[in-house]
């Protein structure tokens, strides 16, 4: 995204270099692995995105706390964002090593039976591989102070508030209107879920206006011409990242991506409902979940969202 506005000699140089930033590991599970398709498309991406800390004991306190399925229809110049609520109610396949021997439960939690970072990236793309039907091209994991520092380096991001955010870990309030915020602000207000007229639905369509406004920054600011500055955004990205390409060249994958721009973003919210089973609130998936993941796995999103305007939101 960031280095998108770039062409020839100097796209690829970029893309090297953030190709020799970045952690390489096999996030994805084998019976979630995409054949090597076509550089042109489409693709789908697990990306992950966890609070993780490096010297925390496996397994403890380690649930996703983001997971979005990314849909690049063919030609590779737009893209859809699906967020997978993380209290979703899922069926988990065993994970022998961490001691689960599989059942229903919460998505995120088959990050932490997985054993956080690469094994709970593999049990929980197993996992939304067995609900959707969809088999992914690549995956990234990623870590949220990485990010945050990404943003700051960017110079802050534009945010229009349309609800008011109350944060429950800094007591920060985010007032109805457009805010340039920090990395720090931009992160507290995509990870807040209480107290929002939608919960955890309002929490992901915030996050996927992070992920817009960084794009939004990156492409329509003097970045693109300040290489020395534009080469820390793509270290600070790079040790945010644990990236699995599916034995694809990066570099290949960031050209093909040059036509992208952030208006081309869009949101989708996955067709569920909030319950409570057992005094235990969960997500369930609706009936017509199942054509948006058909919609996906035949190339036909683009069709999918005109018809179904109530399940895309607005960035």
């Amino acid at each position: 995204m960031l280095i998108s506005g770039i062409g020839g000699v100097g796209l690829r140089v970029l893309a090297s270099r953030y190709d020799n930033a970045v952690i390489k590991e096999l996030l994805l599970d084998p019976t979630a692995r995409q054949e090597r398709g076509d550089i042109s498309g489409p693709l789908n991406y697990l990306l992950v995105g966890s609070d993780e800390r490096v010297n925390a004991a496996p397994g403890t306190d380690q649930r996703s706390d983001t997971i979005m399925i990314a849909h690049l229809p063919a030609g590779l110049d737009r893209a859809y964002l699906i967020s997978v609520p993380r209290d979703l109610l899922v069926d988990i396949p065993p994970a022998p090593a961490g001691g689960w021997p599989g059942g229903a439960d919460k998505i995120n939690a088959a990050f932490q039976y997985g054993g956080g970072g690469q094994g709970g990236t593999r049990l929980l793309s197993a996992t939304l591989s067995r609900l959707t039907g969809i088999r992914f091209d690549g995956a990234a994991l990623v870590n949220f102070a990485g990010f945050q520092r990404a943003i700051d380096l960017l110079g802050g991001v534009r945010i229009c508030v349309d609800t008011e955010v109350r944060s429950i870990h800094t007591r920060a309030v985010f007032t109805p209107g457009c805010h340039e915020m920090t990395g720090a602000q931009a992160l507290d207000f995509a990870r807040q879920r209480y107290d929002l007229p939608n919960g955890d639905f309002d929490r992901q369509r915030h996050q996927q206006q992070v992920l817009r406004a960084m794009m939004e920054k990156a492409t329509t600011t003097d970045m693109l011409r300040n290489p020395l500055r534009l080469d820390q955004v793509i270290r600070a990205i790079g040790s945010s990242f644990t990236v699995d390409t599916n034995g694809m060249a990066l570099d290949d994958l960031v050209f093909g991506m040059r036509r992208m721009r952030a208006d081309q973003l869009r949101g989708i919210q996955l067709p569920s409902h909030a319950d409570t089973i057992d005094e235990v609130s969960y997500v369930l998936m609706d009936e017509s979940a199942n054509s948006l993941f058909a919609s996906v796995r035949n190339a036909d999103l683009d069709d999918w969202a005109r018809a179904n305007p109530r399940w895309v939101n607005r960035l």
